[in-house]
């Protein structure tokens, strides 16, 4: 006798059962058939199923047709519907929605806009996102994967097992989507994908909103759009235009080492009271945190991410991420995100040979594997990838609120041939060793994230004289709002290495970044790159006896936040540590405890407080207006000197640097303007344990010319020291 035309063949019911059907929604779930409705469900440990509608009515009992779990049967629906199963074993009864009676959450526009490469807002489509559908709460779970054969969500809601939940294929665009009502907020999940070739492959979600704590890698269902902020008032004042006329400060952090407990880390929230009123108290505009992006190796120091979307673990929840944003918000402190779009990890869990291809990645090695970091560089060419990263900048801006995006590499972006040798790099089509596509990339990430997010700013890691890195792109530029300013960490760290009798032979180390200093809009960085891999502190750094290397650290201090350009100091470098930075511990806060090292702090906080209240030392600083040289040519002393003017009129600053252990008492300071000029820093203070010689708090100028200036005035210039003084009006 023929089975009747709605029943299952085998073949398909085994591929069901076996996890091989590369779309199930064909066969599970409510089918109409002619006149009557047909119902399939995959239930592994079942005995027995009915369906019931979702108001509770039992439409028909299903016939188990295979012993792994596979049943079907006529129902007595009279419409399309999400249904019910009604289960039972020898041990134990249980109902669950029907994943597959469910339809679609995606929709054409959807496709439309990914397909395009232009949505905006994929962190609302893709990853997992908790809802209701039908009156059924459960989690919608989406991923790109356009060359696997199969894809299934699988997780602690349904043992892990790939058969369970076979994802809906959308064809144009190579998504994959499902709707699962067994799962919901907590719940650890992974997408289990089998290529072409029939390999398997276990991936934690490019867009899962958190993570597990490593060493475990899965994504955790979880919502980042319901946070409720305070900062509303924050984020409203940070609307000026243009940040390069006004102060920043920025202390740049590594979470997990800046404090720890004897058994582990600080969490956010714990960071949110003891870091932030730390930052506030030493008068930082800013807190710079490396990649807090999901990582799984602490050493990485969160520069290998494979959760862009996820803040770690490490500390604590998505909300108490959130928390510490806000916080810091409240004590009208910005946060800037180390951002990774350079490069990409290749752990099995994470986004390299995601769908059994190179599908983030390039395919060729010369394109798409960096030998610096043996990682994998993004294939910045396809639209997709320049979609997952733009839209994980976007993310970081509106969920959590961030201030800017500092961009990691982005040297090695902007070149095809960055650290490799002859024949092992691919030219551009024009034959240079631009990559166009990273720069596209570039221009459109600074374009949109301005664009939605007015207020931020981006900053570029960039170690090159590449062109217009912090120009508009409307002329041509990256769109930047400010870019690193590595030669002068290069130039002024060589500087004072040196010993103070030889570096009137080296005066041009110092006086040569003034040539360029109004290219870019630059932020002046003292960084983690400075303190690690054996380079040792910037106390050990400078040259001399103990007296010699705290007194040239606070002078140098006092140099950089006088020269024109933002200002970034890594954490702990504040107290002059005499080892360099070391991520697996603390920083060494009894060294405060300690006359020289409670100084050097009381200088940062001082300078940070004198920059934020004098408009003439930040106002201009991406402008040359706003320097004017005042001794520029005296080699022989190791004596620098300009003054600062706010391009308004106001007050103007005169700095004074003396890079040798000589005092100089009468020595002709050339100034803008006679009469009273204040001494409102002096580096070489007793407080901050120097001699305290100095100007007894003030100078008188008078109208005799010097370097062709029209007044001069005869100070006392401290041993290594910097001075401030400021013009009365």
């Amino acid at each position: 006798m023929a089975e009747p035309k709605w029943k299952t063949g085998g073949p398909e019911i085994e591929a069901i059962v076996n996890g091989r059907h590369s779309d199930p929604f064909k066969v599970l779930g409510l089918h109409p058939h002619g006149k009557s409705w047909v119902a399939r469900a995959f239930v592994p440990g079942a005995d027995t199923v009915r369906v019931e509608t979702l108001d509770g009515k039992d439409i028909g009992e299903l016939t188990k047709c295979h012993p792994a779990g596979f049943f079907e049967g006529l129902v007595k629906a009279k419409i399309q519907q999400p249904i019910r199963l009604a289960c039972t074993n020898q041990n134990a009864s249980w109902r669950v929605s029907d994943t597959y009676s469910m339809g679609p959450v995606l929709g054409p526009q959807d496709d439309y806009f990914m397909a395009e490469g232009n949505h905006l807002r994929l962190y609302d489509k893709l990853g997992a996102h908790p809802l209701t559908m039908d009156g059924v709460e459960g989690v919608h779970f989406a991923v790109w994967a356009p060359n696997a054969e199969r894809v299934s969500v699988v997780g602690d809601f349904n043992q892990w097992d790939g058969r369970r939940h076979v994802m809906r294929k959308r064809v144009g665009v190579g998504v994959w989507e499902i709707f699962v009502p067994e799962a919901g907020i907590g719940h650890i999940y992974k997408f289990e994908i089998i290529d072409r070739q029939g390999g398997l492959h276990l991936k934690s979600d490019p867009y899962g909103f958190a993570a597990e704590l490593r060493p475990n890698t899965g994504s955790k269902v979880t919502r980042t759009d319901n946070f409720i902020w305070s900062d509303s008032d924050y984020l409203k004042a940070r609307l000026v235009p243009d940040k390069r006329r006004l102060p920043m400060s920025i202390y740049e952090v590594h979470l997990g080492s800046w404090k720890k407990h004897d058994d582990g880390f600080l969490t956010y929230d714990e960071l949110s009271e003891q870091l932030i009123t730390y930052v506030k108290d030493l008068g930082f505009t800013h807190i710079e945190l490396l990649p807090v992006s999901e990582h799984p190796y602490d050493p990485s120091w969160g520069y290998q991410p494979t959760g862009l979307f996820a803040p770690t673990s490490r500390f604590g929840d998505p909300a108490g991420f959130a928390r510490f944003v806000d916080k810091a918000h409240a004590e009208n402190i910005g946060i800037i995100l180390d951002w990774v779009p350079a490069h990409f990890p290749t752990d099995r869990h994470g986004l390299a040979k995601f769908d059994g291809t190179s599908l983030y990645e390039h395919e060729d090695p010369r394109q798409g594997f960096h030998p610096d970091w043996n990682t994998a560089i993004y294939n910045f060419g396809r639209k997709e990838v320049q979609s997952f990263l733009l839209n994980n900048a976007l993310f970081w801006l509106e969920r959590y609120h961030l201030d800017g995006l500092r961009v990691d590499a982005v040297a090695s972006m902007l070149y095809l041939d960055y650290s490799r040798k002859e024949g092992e790099w691919i030219p551009n089509q024009y034959g240079g060793r631009e990559n166009l596509e990273a720069i596209a990339f570039l221009q459109r990430m600074n374009h949109e994230t301005y664009g939605q997010h007015p207020g931020i700013v981006t900053i570029a890691e960039e170690s090159t004289a590449f062109p217009g890195v912090s120009q508009p792109t409307s002329t041509g530029g990256l769109g930047f709002g400010f870019k690193w300013n590595m030669g002068f960490m290069h130039d002024t760290l060589q500087y004072f290495q040196r010993e103070g009798v030889h570096r009137k032979h080296h005066h041009n180390d110092l006086t040569f970044g003034l040539l360029y200093a109004f290219t870019e809009n630059f932020v002046l960085p003292l960084s983690h790159d400075e303190v690690v891999h054996g380079k040792g502190s910037l106390l050990a750094k400078m040259s001399g006896d103990d007296w010699q290397k705290f007194a040239t650290l606070r002078a140098y201090f006092g140099f950089m936040w006088g020269y024109p350009g933002k200002k970034l100091l890594f954490m702990g470098q504040e107290m002059a540590p005499w080892t360099e930075w070391n991520h697996e511990k603390s920083l060494d806060w009894q060294l405060l405890q300690h006359a020289p090292h409670k100084g050097m702090q009381s200088v940062i906080r001082d300078l940070n407080v004198l920059y934020r209240n004098t408009p003439a030392l930040f106002a201009r600083d991406c402008e040359s207006e706003g320097f004017e040289w005042l001794i520029g040519d005296d080699a022989e002393n190791s004596v620098f000197a300009w003054a600062r003017h706010a391009g308004d009129g106001r007050q103007p600053v005169a700095v004074v640097s003396n890079f040798t252990s000589v005092l100089r008492e009468n020595y002709i300071l050339p100034l803008p303007k006679s009469g009273i000029w204040r001494e409102v820093f002096n580096s070489d203070a007793e407080t901050y344990w120097g001699t305290g010689k100095g100007n007894s708090g003030k100078i008188e100028a008078s109208s005799t010319p010097s370097h062709g200036k029209p007044a001069s005035a005869r100070i006392t210039l401290p041993p290594l020291a910097t001075v401030f003084f400021v013009a009365e009006s």
